[in-house]
């Protein structure tokens, strides 16, 4: 939840720029930054979507930009530059043709874990409501993140709905499901963390009440609906230890749910050099399997 790869880091080291649509040198990608999907506390709550020029899939991949629940911004084109900061897994993802959108929450000390996984419930209704926009199918979306933001990936995948369409707020009538999850070393169980002496004190998202805790924990949640899911852990993770993942694994297994386990040997909280291009390609390879293009037949009213 602190201590994170050198690539998830980089990724949560995104400012805000401005609201107009750049499109880089060499014009393989364009980058619109700072789309606000919600107000709150005098706050904007945003989001970046980076689109690929080059054979667009139609499906998108939303990435949590999260680090102990603090959700830090930066320029997003510093994060397509791969070859000055040896980070390529966003490339990979718009190279493969997806949408990337690269989501922030209300941030810690300001905002607690509730309110990160209220926000980002927000984030994906935003999204799917102007789908069209970003020429993105509503029905293939897939989440991401790692350590928190892995947390709040598979808060997502767990605990979607289709939206009330008596909700006084209109984003709230559209649904926050997603179509497919990838986690990284995520807590799964927060009941483990909130208000503990020691952890409380470097992570102060996790200061709320003890009975919020179930609300926000993701194995609490699992059920048949909940996507395909795929967890990367390592073994030696002492931050948040590889119980949460095999837990959380087997509450999938237990309701037939797809969900597969990929286990870093000897890696602690994070990844780096030949494991972290496994995770990148096991990542980028569970979207292609779980976020396929439609077929003719299935396009068809």
């Amino acid at each position: 939840m602190s201590k994170l790869p050198t690539c998830i880091v980089l990724m949560l080291l995104l400012p805000v720029a401005t609201a107009t649509e750049s499109v880089s040198a060499d014009d393989w990608r364009t980058i619109r930054p700072d789309v606000i999907y919600s107000h709150k506390a005098g706050l904007a709550m945003t989001y970046d979507v980076v689109r690929p020029t080059r054979n667009p899939n139609g499906a998108a991949v939303l990435f949590m930009v999260s680090g102990g629940w603090v959700s830090i911004w930066a320029p997003p084109e510093t994060i397509v530059r791969p070859e000055q900061r040896n980070l390529n897994l966003f490339e990979k993802i718009v190279d493969r043709g997806y949408t990337l959108f690269l989501v922030r929450h209300g941030s810690s000390p300001w905002f607690k874990v509730p309110e990160a996984v209220a926000d980002v419930r927000l984030a994906i209704r935003h999204i799917r409501r102007h789908a069209a926009e970003y020429k993105i199918d509503p029905e293939r979306i897939g989440v991401c993140g790692g350590s928190a933001g892995g947390h709040l990936a598979l808060a997502l995948g767990t605990m979607g709905d289709d939206g009330d369409p008596d909700a006084a707020v209109d984003l709230e009538k559209t649904s926050s499901h997603v179509q497919a999850v990838v986690a990284w070393f995520p807590p799964t169980d927060l009941r483990v963390y909130v208000n503990h002496e020691t952890l409380s004190k470097s992570f102060p998202a996790l200061v709320f009440p003890d009975d919020q805790a179930p609300d926000v924990s993701p194995l609490l949640s699992v059920s048949r609906r909940t996507p395909p899911t795929l967890l990367v852990h390592g073994d030696k993770d002492e931050l948040v230890p590889l119980f949460h993942s095999e837990k959380f694994h087997e509450a999938m297994q237990k309701v037939s749910a797809k969900c597969e386990l990929m286990i870093m040997k000897g890696a602690a909280h994070g990844f780096s050099g030949e494991q972290g291009q496994q995770a990148e390609n096991a990542l980028v390879d569970w979207f292609d399997t779980h976020l396929p293009a439609k077929t003719p037949e299935q396009s068809s009213p």
